[in-house]
């Protein structure tokens, strides 16, 4: 299949506007692109059961003024760090408010080596685990640098950051679809999300490391335990992957742009071919590719960070300008790695926040229970509005 690539993150026809889970997505009246033969979805392969929907019971802002914010991860503190992607600057946030640049000689060459341009700069943190509470903490950045898309480690302590060294590097660089999200999982490893760049190859191509999921060690090592074990490679056939968590039963769930027709939420299993750019939403299963377990037209989601807690899985709308939630369902512990299996695990999309706030770009879940969610206004993309972007506190029940 040829898909005509566009100049943005997501475009072309408008859909329905009706999110699917699952292998509903048959009954859908997007159209599909005459390129794209119609493929009728997989019935569920296990009993749907209804899920509560939950509503948004407050909303705070913890923080105003920040400038294309980007990645957001908690510090064993309880206060988080954000990346200002087109300045390559970080700042912490405190719960209460209280916002402190960080500075020092990491702080200088990670702005020094970002080329912030399109999508690309300081993208995705997160913190490596195992550090107490209160003192240093070692640090991972995605940067958009002048030859690649890299990852740099660094000691955090307090707002000092100290010097950088690059533990990934050779991930392909574009003016878009530049990926960039970083996570730990619950095995220990660093996971790394990246794009294709636009250049559509790179993403069934286990050479490259572009359209990946990407499974290292903290210092960039192949994770022990992927599918080539001199690889960093854990899933492929990915265009834009920006948003990864967990559910506490151990699924990966992982948010990823589509181009003209489908956004997708998949689970992640070592070795899965995603289908890009053979397939875009569902259809793939045929083809020995792992279909999504939700997807939504381009106009209604354009999903970037991702946040998943013991009920559902949260994805900030960037284009959509609206706060996803796809409910969890039990899943037998023996079906889990069963990829046939995935989309009875979760329930119908709840849209939450829609166009109350703007695009919404990363959401995490804090140590008081509370979700933290960062605005996308002021990134040449939103229509900012006084006090943009913002740093949100959302609590839902």
């Amino acid at each position: 299949m040829a898909l005509a690539l566009l100049t943005g993150c997501t475009g072309g026809p408008v859909g329905s506007g009706t999110p699917t889970a699952g292998a509903d997505a048959a009954g859908s009246a997007t159209s599909t692109p005459a390129d794209v033969p119609a493929t009728a979805a997989p019935a569920p392969t296990s009993p749907v059961r209804d899920v509560p929907t939950v509503a948004v019971t407050a909303v705070e802002e913890v923080a105003t003024g920040l400038d294309a914010p980007w990645g957001l991860a908690f510090l064993p503190d309880a206060r988080a760090v954000v990346t200002l992607r087109d300045a390559a600057r970080l700042v912490v946030v405190g719960p209460d408010g209280a916002v402190d640049e960080v500075t020092g000689p990491g702080a200088d060459e990670v702005a020094a080596t970002a080329v912030p341009r399109g999508e690309g700069g300081l993208l995705g943190v997160a913190v490596v685990p195992g550090a107490p509470a209160g003192g240093p903490v070692d640090v991972v950045l995605y940067v958009t640098a002048a030859q690649d898309n890299r990852v740099l480690r660094a000691t955090l302590d307090g707002t000092t950051l100290g010097p950088v060294r690059a533990v990934v590097t050779g991930i392909p660089r574009g003016t878009n679809h530049n990926g960039g999200r970083l996570a730990f999982g619950p095995d220990g490893a660093l996971y790394v999300t990246t794009g294709d760049v636009y250049e559509t190859g790179l993403a069934p191509d286990p050479a490259s490391l572009g359209g990946k999921v990407l499974r290292v060690t903290a210092d960039g090592a192949p994770a022990p335990g992927n599918p080539d074990p001199a690889s960093p490679v854990w899933t492929r056939g990915h265009r834009n992957v920006q948003g990864i968590g967990w559910a506490p039963d151990g699924r990966a769930f992982a948010a990823e742009f589509g181009q003209d027709t489908w956004d997708e939420l998949n689970v992640l299993h070592a070795g899965a071919d995603h289908g890009w750019p053979s397939v875009e939403g569902t259809g793939g299963a045929a083809q020995g590719f792992v279909d999504p377990v939700a997807h939504w037209s381009t106009d209604d989601a354009s999903p970037s960070g991702l946040a998943v807690t013991d009920e559902g899985v949260y994805l900030a709308g960037l284009r959509g300008e609206t706060l996803w939630r796809v409910p969890l369902r039990p899943v037998d512990p023996a079906a889990l790695a069963d990829p046939a299996q995935d989309a009875a695990g979760v329930g119908t999309p709840q849209p939450l926040l829609a166009g109350e706030h703007g695009r919404l770009r990363a959401v995490e879940a804090a140590p008081d229970g509370s979700l933290w969610v960062l605005t996308n206004n002021t990134d040449g993309r939103g229509d900012p509005r006084p006090g943009d972007d913002r740093l949100l506190r959302v609590r839902v029940g």
